[in-house]
């Protein structure tokens, strides 16, 4: 078998184990966790992209990978580090468009990876510079954090609901709880210049 065989059969096998392993026992977990509890940890496993800057290193690949590959990739790993730990702090805060921003992250996630492959192709960086520990990146890294992507993805799209409604039960808490502050201060047991004009 060639180097890009051997690259796209990775890839392959690692979506298919990864795919059925997150059906099989990630989706089941999930659905028992509360929507923000449940995003989270998918999120949050994002942060771990930084691998991606190791394209920028020489040393790393036992060579210099073309900047028009490395350069894109690199930075958009970074990209993606900041999105998903700005979606995890949005959701714990639960920020209005908390849910807007763990889209853009995953889209723009996903494109960062569609973007990288189509630019190792266009180098054929497999058949001309030696990857060297970085192989690990588009044949593991990239399938995983893929399979996360989608679960994200899933769901935002089965759950989104879920948030707002969470949103509209914490906001009438909220008002119904100042309301009844606002109706305990103006009555007489609980104005205190009240009570003093009593006791005198």
């Amino acid at each position: 078998m060639t180097a890009t065989q051997i690259f796209v059969l990775q890839i392959f096998i690692n979506l298919l184990v990864f795919g059925l392993a997150a059906r099989r026992y990630v989706l089941p977990l999930l659905r028992r966790l509360p929507f923000v509890e449940a995003l989270t940890p998918l999120i949050l496993a994002h942060a771990l992209r930084t691998m991606g800057l190791a394209f920028l290193i020489p040393g790393v690949a036992g060579g210099e990978l073309p900047q028009a590959f490395a350069a894109p990739g690199a930075y958009g790993d970074l990209l993606a580090v900041v999105l998903a730990l700005l979606s995890v702090l949005a959701l714990r805060r639960g920020w209005r468009g908390a849910p807007a921003l763990v889209w853009v992250f995953s889209v723009l996630g996903l494109l960062d990876f569609v973007n990288a492959y189509a630019q190792g192709v266009r180098f054929d960086l497999i058949g001309s510079y030696p990857l060297g520990a970085l192989w690990f990146i588009p044949t593991f890294a990239v399938p995983a954090f893929s399979v996360l992507h989608v679960l994200v993805i899933v769901v935002l799209v089965t759950r989104g609901h879920e948030y707002r409604l969470a949103r509209r039960r914490e906001r009438s808490v909220h008002h119904a709880s100042l309301c009844a502050r606002l109706t305990l201060d103006r009555s007489p047991a609980g104005n205190p210049l009240h009570r003093g004009r009593t006791k005198g």
